[in-house]
């Protein structure tokens, strides 16, 4: 069996940039206890990780640079934003201190009703700086890993990730449900690791 469309691979994988004295920083890792898990060919990935992935066996290892461009774009000084603190104001109109603090990724909505993740940069008294830009943005991703498990996807897992919009905590989402709670399909859902190589969401 190889990775191709509707297959669920499991991998290990090291992820590492360049750092500021241009030396590689190892930035990620996924074990064989917690591996990264992805469907092929669902947009659960990055489309030019998947592309490396393409074909390959059970046991195969890796080790390839996406550039910034087929990764997560360059990073664009206008991503980066001064927002009203009003902006942030919990029900109650204070500040929302326990979701909204440096280093904090919040969703925002765009213009045309998209939801986008932003990182919060810095918090002052009258407003809140905000990056819309990706944390790798920039960045050449540097993979090394090993595939270590390949199977079928299931109907319950195929049909989680192309209709998300139950949004169960389980799977990635907003609820307050757990994995098992009663959300359709997400006891077979794969869990995704928190990857570099994760699609941009």
């Amino acid at each position: 069996m190889v990775v191709e469309k509707l297959k669920v691979a499991s991998a290990t994988y090291e992820l590492y940039i360049a750092g500021e004295d241009g030396k590689e920083e190892l930035m990620e890792k996924a074990t064989e206890e917690t591996p990264l898990v992805w469907c092929q060919g669902e947009g659960m990935m990055l489309p030019a990780f998947e592309a490396q992935m393409e074909g390959k066996e059970e046991g195969a290892l890796f080790d390839f640079v996406l550039k910034a461009a087929d990764a997560y774009g360059e990073y664009i000084p206008e991503g980066l934003m001064d927002l009203p603190k009003k902006m942030f104001f919990n029900g109650d109109g204070e500040f929302d201190e326990e979701r909204v603090y440096v280093g904090a990724v919040v969703p925002m909505n765009t213009v045309d009703g998209q939801v986008v993740k932003a990182q919060v940069c810095e918090i002052t008294d009258e407003q809140v700086t905000i990056d819309l830009n990706h944390p790798y943005a920039g960045e050449d991703l540097h993979f090394q890993g090993k595939i270590i498990a390949i199977r079928d996807v299931t109907e319950g897992e195929l049909k989680a990730i192309r209709n998300p919009r139950h949004g169960c905590g389980g799977c990635g989402g907003g609820c307050s449900k757990k994995k098992g709670e009663g959300c359709e399909g997400c006891e077979d859902r794969p869990s995704e690791a928190e990857s570099g190589a994760g699609a941009a969401v």
